[in-house]
């Protein structure tokens, strides 16, 4: 895949440094508690990831405190499982796309509190990805980078923006690689009007978009998320290829407690353990070998080779942050809606 060979510049990654997290912390008991059932409320993508991170941790909890753990796991839209918890879903942790639904959680009933964010190393993001582009098999339509997406011959699936944590990231790097080539805002909007009118179908959420492109045949690019390109080619094989584009957008997905939860519940100690095992260094060589970028700089370099290195802006370079990108661009009556009215 010749696209893969043809990259730049890394996305640095930081050590963890020497805190000690999670199941290090708890305390033990002399007669374990009673199984506990913990629910974490995600996004669409993780599905594989938390499959195989869920048991690993309940092994480790089990060592530490006697007590066995079970897990129940939601996915859908990022801003669709927000609203879920906002409007009852007992999640005890949420692991969702955008900081920007996790402010919603304190917004909309301080079901977190508003410095969220601190409480754990990278603003509370374990793990990086990026956006790339999925193609058929030989890239057929030559689809190198985001202008190729505005060519009257070529069809883009993505997600709504109005649902899905993915979605936001494919549009806001759409935006960003157009204001750069024209120099304004108005060349970024007229290019972005243009990409949606390549879009034949919106789904929810970024699973259903790749869905659609891997199994229902429409469209000629998937704009996904890196490790939901490595998935499809390891299901599709030969039916698909993916393209590193030249610039993408640094993807930092949050994880929080869903505090009225855990404490209403009592699971606050395992649910706080639980995320914070994710910097474990079994943890961080885990999520790379599930296709996001490690925070752990010995596990990112572990897994260089399958996660290339490419030059990426964050949203906060770009958009003042995304209190100010929901605010601009998907509030209702926002850029997207009216570029997408105007379709």
């Amino acid at each position: 895949m010749p696209n893969r060979r043809h990259l730049l510049h890394l996305l640095g990654a930081s050590t963890l440094g020497t805190a000690t997290f999670g199941i290090a912390s708890a305390n033990t008991r002399a007669t374990p508690a009673a199984p506990l059932t913990l629910l974490n409320v995600s996004y669409d993508p993780t599905r594989e990831l938390y499959a195989d991170y869920n048991p690993l941790f309940a092994q480790r909890w089990r060592e530490r405190t006697g007590q066995e753990l079970r897990f129940q796991q939601s996915h859908g839209g990022s801003g669709r499982q927000a609203r879920a918890i906002i409007d009852g879903l007992d999640a005890d942790v949420a692991t969702l796309a955008l900081a920007a639904d996790i402010d919603a959680l304190h917004n909309n009933g301080n079901w977190v509190p508003r410095d969220w964010q601190r409480r754990l190393p990278h603003n509370s993001t374990p793990y990086t990805s990026t956006i790339i582009f999925v193609v058929r098999s030989g890239n057929p339509k030559n689809i190198r980078d985001w202008g190729d997406l505005v060519r009257s011959d070529v069809r883009v699936i993505t997600p709504n923006p109005k649902s899905s944590g993915g979605a936001r990231w494919n549009y806001l790097a759409a935006w960003e690689f157009a204001r750069r080539q024209s120099g304004s805002a108005a060349g970024a909007r007229e290019f972005v009007a243009r990409l949606y009118r390549n879009v034949p179908v919106l789904d929810v959420g970024a699973r259903g978009s790749a869905t659609s492109f891997a199994q229902r045949n429409q469209g000629d690019v998937l704009l996904a998320w890196e490790n939901e390109a490595h998935l499809l080619e390891k299901e599709f094989g030969q039916r698909v290829d993916f393209v590193y584009p030249s610039i993408s957008i640094l993807a930092e997905p949050p994880v929080t407690l869903v505090d009225r939860n855990v404490d209403r519940k009592g699971s606050r100690a395992v649910a706080q353990a639980y995320l914070e095992h994710l910097y474990s260094e079994e943890a961080q060589d885990l999520i790379g070998r599930h296709f996001y970028r490690p925070r752990s700089a010995a596990a990112l370099a572990r897994h260089a080779s399958r996660l290339p290195r490419i030059p990426l802006f964050t949203i906060d370079e770009a958009f003042g942050g995304w209190a100010a990108a929901t605010r601009e661009h998907f509030a209702d009556g926002g850029v997207f809606d009216q570029i997408f009215t105007l379709r």
